[in-house]
C-alpha cells in the first residue's frame, strides 16, 4: 500500500469513534480521571498543516490529555492532511463543526452558496479533497461540546456563538447586544473561535473567551489557541513562516500563493478587521437560531 494509502487507511479506520462521539487518538486508560484536567482549545486550522504540526509539539509539552478542535479544519491548503495530522497526533480530541467545513461539504456536494463568488473555488477544492466517508464523519460533528475541566468546571465549546456558526462578535461588540446570545450557555465559560482573534470578556455572567486562530490569525503572525485547566491561559506558537509558506504554494489550492503571502508570512491588521467586522456584528434585534449541543 502506498503512503497515501496507509494515511487515508488510519484516518477512516476512526470514523466509527467519530461517528459514535467517542474520544480518538489515544487509547482508553482505566486510571485516567473522567474530568480532563488539561484541555487545548485549537480553531481555525484552516488546512495549515505547518502552524497545527507546531501547535501540537507544545501542546505535548503542556501535558494536555484532551483536544477540543473548534471547527474549520477547512477550508485550507492542506485540509486532509491537517485532519491525518490529528489522528496522529497520539492525544485524545473531539471535534465540533464549523460554517467552513459545512460549506465546503455543500460545495463539494453541488449546493448553491451565499459565500462571495471569488472565494467559493477555493471553499470547494477543499471540500472536494475529501472522501465521501469523511464528508459523512464531518458532517456528523455536533456544533457545540461542552467538557467539564477539573478545577475549572462545565465549559461550553462553540464555533461562533452557543446558536449558530456564523455570528460575528468581538472583544468591542456592545454587551447589550450578546446577553440574549448568551444567557442560555448553560456554562459559565464558553470557548468560542470564528473571528480569530482572541479576546477574554464578560457577558452578562458567562466569560467568554476567544481561543484565535491556529493557521489564518487576524492582528499578528503566529499559530494562537487555549490552554485550559485549572486556569485559561492564551498560547501563541511560533513556527517556521517562511518554510510553511513554501509547504503551501506547493499544494494545488486555489490562491496557495495569496494563502502564504496573506495569511503565514503577514496577518490581516487587527484594527482594520475589528473595523469590517464591527459592520456585520450581531445587533440586538439579531433573531436566535438554536444549536443543539453534544
Amino acid at each position: 500500500m502506498s503512503a497515501d494509502g496507509r494515511e487515508r487507511s488510519s484516518l477512516l479506520g476512526t470514523v466509527a469513534d467519530w461517528l459514535s462521539g467517542r474520544e480518538v487518538g489515544r487509547r482508553s486508560d482505566p486510571n485516567r480521571s473522567l474530568k480532563p484536567k488539561r484541555v487545548a482549545a485549537i480553531y481555525d486550522i484552516h488546512g495549515n498543516l505547518p502552524a497545527l504540526e507546531a501547535v501540537l509539539k507544545e501542546v505535548r509539552a503542556a501535558d494536555v490529555d484532551l483536544i477540543i478542535v473548534g471547527g474549520d479544519i477547512l477550508p485550507g491548503p492542506m485540509p486532509r492532511e491537517s485532519l491525518a495530522c490529528l489522528f496522529n497526533a497520539g492525544i485524545s480530541f473531539k471535534c465540533i463543526r464549523g460554517n467552513g467545513e459545512r460549506e465546503a461539504l455543500a460545495l463539494a456536494a453541488g449546493a448553491s452558496s451565499t459565500l462571495p463568488v471569488e472565494v467559493q473555488a477555493a471553499v470547494k477544492w477543499s471540500g472536494e479533497q475529501l472522501s465521501e466517508e469523511e464528508g459523512l464523519t464531518i458532517h456528523q460533528w455536533p456544533p457545540t461540546r461542552r467538557v467539564d475541566i477539573e478545577g475549572l468546571g462545565p465549559v461550553l465549546f462553540c464555533h461562533a456563538t452557543p446558536r449558530n456558526d456564523t455570528e460575528i462578535f468581538t472583544k468591542l461588540t456592545p454587551e447589550a447586544n450578546l446577553v440574549s446570545v448568551f444567557a442560555g450557555a448553560g456554562a459559565p465559560i464558553v470557548v468560542c473561535g470564528h473571528t480569530h482573534m482572541q479576546f477574554d470578556r464578560t457577558i452578562g455572567d458567562t466569560r467568554v473567551v476567544n481561543a484565535g486562530s491556529v493557521g489564518m490569525p487576524f492582528g499578528a503572525t503566529g499559530a494562537y489557541w487555549l490552554l485550559l485547566g485549572p486556569g485559561v491561559e492564551f498560547r501563541k506558537t511560533s513556527y517556521d513562516l517562511d518554510g510553511a509558506a513554501v509547504r503551501i504554494r506547493a499544494t494545488r489550492y486555489p490562491g496557495a500563493a495569496d494563502f502564504a503571502r496573506r495569511n503565514v508570512m503577514s496577518a490581516p491588521s487587527e484594527e482594520e478587521t475589528l473595523k469590517s467586522m464591527g459592520a456585520v456584528e450581531i445587533k440586538p434585534s439579531t433573531p436566535a437560531v438554536a444549536a443543539d449541543a453534544s
